[in-house]
């Protein structure tokens, strides 16, 4: 259960919180320590002046998606004041949380987070939580929260960002949180936060959070990292990893499964269905050639073996004068002139360092970057192919969900530094030095946006070994020989 009432939500922690229009109400509240809680706010108490607000029940009563796991040890808290007699204890919760965040490197909107309530030293709990998770560089710093005093914000450093990124908050509940649930004021209560996501991004360096979540989670990495555990008792590690490669198993024959369902329920005569239509398809692409979005090329060449295309590049004002190769740059995908189903405008724009494709501005959106505009022509040949001469997502959601990853990655090489340029080269390197590609035997969408990427030369620095090899014998590959 995700949802807490208002009550140990915001009455209890004062968070402030976006409510739903209709929201489920909560009627099992004590009513005593309502009216403790309500005083306390209203006119303050247990040396607090309270925050001066008319307290109400109906806002009380409702129900919302909790932003922190602190409702959690509210509750607790209370439930141990109900004994006639205390006793120290310790509580521990990890539960899902969720707040309007922005998505970005290091932000979720939905994520972990790792509860405590003891009442030793919290400094030296926390150092002691975070050395079994093989993380030492910590640094705290005092904060502020309107629930606990004095309060200290958590922080640990990632080799691979850069910086210092929090991971946890901490303090000692306030006396107006806790003497209104009947707990003795002798009593005293340490509590920390800490973030379960972003700890995971330093110990196995990772660089962006998103990539611990969702469907493009790269498995190969989950299968590849060692185990952390934190229990006590010694493990069998032979018996776990069996366990889980049983569990991997499993994933893949339900996901193969999957998959026959779907080629199933696939129209069989989709290519005839798609000629009979004969309609003509019309796009333009805006590129820089400063970076010449070689994949494109690529594909528009592989095209033409299932289309009769009709393509043409031009100079925009915005270009003084360019490489000649370039004002001829798809000449050779050009069909015979007749039927023509797929043209192809090619504008040179000194606009961004990335390509924009336009199918229609009036049905559709841009398709902003090269990695983008790559799997959208990629799509294109499968729709007209059913065995295409390079693989995406025809060859099934497996791979076609390691293909994503490996692109998701590669949009690092145009958007991100040099610093997260390296670890992806890096990466690549490492799955190239053992494999001729990057997702299996053959060819995908993966290898000819990597290739495009290293022809541009995006990369400031000495590349990787293998890497250079492997670009090295893509020019024997009839694909990416000739261009």
């Amino acid at each position: 259960m995700w949802e807490e009432s208002n009550t140990r939500r915001i009455d209890s922690l004062n968070l402030i919180n976006i409510l739903s229009p209709e929201p489920r109400l909560t009627t099992s509240l004590p009513v005593e320590y309502l009216e403790r809680v309500k005083k306390v706010h209203s006119e303050g108490g247990y040396g607090s002046q309270g925050y001066g607000y008319d307290w109400k029940i109906e806002e009380a009563q409702k129900n919302l998606l909790r932003t922190h796991t602190t409702a959690v040890s509210a509750r607790m808290l209370y439930k141990l004041a109900q004994n006639n007699t205390f006793h120290p204890v310790k509580y521990f919760s990890i539960d899902r949380v969720f707040r309007n965040e922005t998505l970005d490197a290091t932000h979720l909107a939905e994520f972990h987070q790792v509860e405590g309530v003891r009442c030793p030293s919290i400094s030296g709990i926390l150092y002691e939580f975070f050395g079994k998770l093989g993380i030492t560089k910590l640094h705290f710093k005092p904060a502020y929260n309107p629930y606990t005093e004095p309060s200290m914000e958590i922080f640990s450093y990632h080799d691979g960002l850069g910086k210092w990124m929090e991971v946890g908050n901490s303090g000692v509940f306030r006396p107006e949180m806790l003497r209104p649930m009947g707990l003795p004021e002798d009593v005293n209560v340490i509590a920390w936060g800490l973030s379960l996501e972003r700890p995971t991004m330093i110990k196995y360096k990772v660089n962006n959070i998103r990539d611990l979540v969702g469907p493009k989670v790269d498995l190969q990495m989950v299968y590849d990292s060692p185990i952390c555990r934190l229990d006590k008792h010694e493990t069998n590690l032979e018996e776990l990893a069996k366990e889980l490669e049983k569990r991997w198993d499993d994933i893949i024959a339900k996901l193969e499964a999957l998959r026959s369902e779907l080629s199933i329920l696939q129209p069989q005569n989709k290519t005839e269905e798609r000629n009979e239509e004969n309609e003509e398809i019309r796009m333009v692409i805006f590129a820089n050639p400063v970076h010449p979005p070689y994949s494109v090329l690529v594909l528009l060449k592989l095209l033409s073996q299932s289309y009769n295309v009709s393509s043409t590049s031009h100079l925009h004002s915005s270009i003084d004068k360019i490489q000649p190769e370039l004002l001829h740059f798809t000449k050779e995908v050009n069909g015979n002139g007749h039927s023509i189903d797929l043209t192809v405008n090619l504008i040179w724009k000194n606009h961004s360092s990335y390509p924009v494709l336009i199918v229609s501005p009036i049905s559709h959106c841009e398709v902003v970057g090269e990695i983008n505009v790559a799997r959208y022509l990629n799509r294109l040949l499968e729709s007209r192919s059913r065995r295409p001469a390079l693989v995406y997502e025809s060859d099934g959601p497996v791979r076609s969900g390691h293909i994503d990853v490996w692109l998701d990655r590669l949009y690092t090489l145009s958007h991100g530094n040099n610093k997260e340029c390296s670890e992806v080269l890096k990466s690549a390197s490492a799955v190239l030095a053992k494999q001729e590609w990057l997702t299996s035997l053959s060819m995908s969408l993966a290898d000819v946006c990597l290739w495009s990427a290293l022809k541009q030369g995006v990369f400031v620095g000495t590349l990787p070994l293998p890497l250079i090899k492997w670009f090295k014998n893509c020019s024997n590959h009839s694909f990416l020989g000739e261009n």
